[in-house]
């Protein structure tokens, strides 16, 4: 089973380091109490930095790296980097298969992506559900839709398959006034990684 884990030139890194990366993002922007956030996309490119806790056995792991997201009404493409650039991993999912390439490895390929990603990570990867979750957007627990708000940041969500999603940090879009999430931490409890805690900072936002 492949793993995209601790190495020289991975994305993996100390938990001193993964607690500096964080506490290097910029506090969270004046945005209005009653904003929410903007209507979902179907076809939207963001990227970013991601920060990922978790455990192998009974030792915990940290790792960190940047991303691209790239996603049509047809297609997933999730590309993740190391510290310095490298191409890490690279996610694509089309209506019926995912495909995850690891560098120097063969293709792994599933009909779910989210048991290929934790199957070829070792860790819990929620493409499915990160889709809307990056968007500020979702289906709670007891199947109610939800549009996070600026103002229920500390509240959050929890998923139907378990995640706990907290809108951190918004900022204002400069040219449509809109509040987007700026910071998203994900967590779950698995029986295969213990603890994981996902911590995305969002950089940038274009849509087609």
């Amino acid at each position: 089973m492949s793993r995209f884990r601790l190495g020289a030139g991975t994305l993996v890194v100390s938990l001193a380091s993964l607690l500096a990366g964080c506490a290097s993002l910029s506090p969270q922007d004046s945005v209005p109490a009653t904003a929410s956030a903007p209507a979902y996309q179907s076809s939207i490119e963001i990227d970013g930095r991601i920060s990922v806790q978790y455990q192998e056995g009974d030792r915990p792991q940290s790792l960190h790296g940047s991303f691209i997201w790239t996603q049509t009404p047809q297609e997933l493409k999730l590309e993740m980097f190391s510290p310095l650039g490298q191409t890490v991993a690279t996610i694509n999912v089309k209506p019926g298969i995912a495909t995850l390439v690891q560098s120097g490895r063969a293709p792994q390929v599933a009909a779910d992506v989210d048991e290929l990603a934790a199957q070829s990570l070792g860790w819990p990867l929620p493409v499915s559900g990160m889709r809307q979750w990056l968007q500020g957007s979702g289906t709670d627990a007891a199947g109610q839709p939800f549009r996070a708000r600026p103002g229920q940041a500390d509240a959050g969500y929890t998923t139907s398959d378990g995640w706990r999603v907290v809108y951190a940090n918004w900022e204002t879009d400069a040219a449509s006034g809109q509040s987007r999430p700026k910071r998203i931490d994900m967590s779950r409890s698995t029986a295969q990684a213990g603890q994981v805690a996902i911590r995305v900072a969002i950089d940038g936002w274009k849509q087609p």
